[in-house]
């Protein structure tokens, strides 16, 4: 593949690929976990800490092994290939189509707030989308970086509007009588820890711009630069964003409202500012949507082009005309077709995120594992303040592992059992390339 997408460019898939549904419906699931104004707020930050250090961690690794396949390949070179396989399935069966259904299905649900969309089948509306993304990506990794800078661009605009309207807003300010945030009990940590999963699903999508890095200029350096600067940048827009949603529009009103964001335009701007709100963010979701089909359809082909993969020859091809891989987009939006039909979005991205965070545990501890193994490797970009951001990045995980497991054990089983159930997988590839 060319090496075509600048600094630009990657930093507007980092971003681009972050924000999405994410920024706009979240705080109807995470207000009815909190049950209180400043919760809802404080856990943003919090969640954008935590991905900053992983992110600060993972660059140290990406400038490391600047190569396709992005965690995939950083895992392999740590721990073998079966745990690295492993990951590769997880993201394949699971992440990548997860996140194009939920956010289709996010798409489809804000499409229906507009009156002429009302009656349309949210199924239908999801998978019409799925299907122009596809198409986008088909024609060229050159097109579809274009379409992630210019949503970027548009997908900012009404959290800017937002957030700069909110902070001259003259209304009642509805946090002025918010209770303070109280966690002392089990139980309350439990749910503080649900509603960090649930936020985590915004700050997700990152990870995989490793992915990217047969056609990233300069990718030993790009790529920690658009991962770190990325997350700051989400970090701060994501927190100012909710704050506005909390002051703006009654505490009674945000509980489990998946349309929070709208309330807040249309009490900022009225009806017609709301509808140009409305577009943005459905131009948002997009380029979200945009974003991991860009990215999810690298990795069937890295596993297929490696033969790591049953029907290798298959995944591992790229189109003769725009040198792209169209049968993994094929493979990888068939599941998320099934995912769907299947699926709802705070259920998708909840697994999505739970299962993420397992391997990304392994990924920290591998940053510490190698600098004691092979400390003579060069490092174009070096973790500063080491070894405090894997370890505090490492912390941060298990408390989202942990009480994932402890709260939603179905969910967690679920999880697990789709990423083991690539072992029968490996083997088969592996006793055929023995034979």
């Amino acid at each position: 593949m060319k090496r075509q997408l600048n600094f630009f460019a990657a930093l507007a898939t980092v971003m681009g690929t972050m924000i999405g549904g994410g920024a706009f419906f979240k705080i109807a699931n995470i207000s009815s976990l909190t049950h209180n104004a400043w919760l809802s707020i404080l856990v943003w930050p919090l969640a954008g800490f935590i991905t900053l250090m992983a992110g600060l961690s993972i660059s140290e690794l990406a400038s490391v092994f600047p190569e396709d396949g992005g965690p995939v390949r950083y895992l392999d070179e740590i721990y073998g290939p079966k745990v690295s396989f492993l990951f590769g399935w997880s993201l394949i069966i699971i992440y990548y189509p997860a996140n194009i259904a939920a956010l289709s299905i996010v798409f489809a649900t804000q499409l229906k707030e507009i009156p002429q969309f009302k009656n349309f089948s949210t199924t239908i509306i999801a998978l019409i989308v799925m299907l122009v993304v596809l198409l986008i990506n088909w024609l060229g990794s050159r097109l579809s970086g274009q379409v992630q800078k210019i949503t970027l661009v548009i997908k900012l605009l009404p959290i800017a509007a937002i957030i700069i309207f909110a902070l001259f807003y003259q209304g009642p300010n509805q946090l002025a009588g918010a209770p303070a945030p109280h966690l002392t009990s089990g139980a309350g940590a439990a749910t503080f820890g649900q509603a960090l999963l649930a936020v985590l699903f915004a700050y997700d999508g990152w990870l995989s711009i490793g992915n990217l890095a047969s056609e990233i200029k300069n990718p030993a350096k790009t790529l920690a630069k658009a991962i770190i600067w990325g997350l700051f940048g989400v970090t701060i827009f994501y927190t100012l964003l909710n704050w506005s949603y909390v002051k703006i529009i009654p505490w009674s009103k945000v509980v489990g409202n998946q349309t929070t964001a709208l309330l807040t335009a249309q009490k900022l701007f009225g009806h017609f500012g709301s509808i140009i709100i409305a577009i943005g963010i459905l131009v948002s979701v997009f380029g979200a949507i945009n974003g991991h089909t860009l990215l999810g359809s690298r990795m069937p082909y890295v596993l297929g082009k490696e033969h790591q993969l049953p029907a290798a020859n298959f995944f591992g091809s790229l189109n003769s005309k725009t040198m792209v891989p169209t049968n993994s987009m094929l493979f990888e939006c068939a599941i998320a077709t099934v995912m769907i039909f299947s699926g709802t979005f705070d259920s998708l991205t909840n697994m999505l995120v739970y299962v993420s965070w397992i391997f990304s545990i392994l990924l920290f501890v591998g940053v510490l594992i190698l600098r004691k193994r092979q400390p003579e490797l060069e490092r174009p970009y070096k973790i500063p303040w080491y070894p405090l951001p894997p370890l505090l990045a490492i912390c941060g995980a298990l408390f989202i592992v942990i009480t994932t497991t402890l709260t939603q054990p179905v969910l967690s089983a679920i999880g697990i059992l789709l990423t083991l159930s690539g072992w029968p997988v490996y083997l088969y590839v592996h006793r055929q390339k023995a034979n």
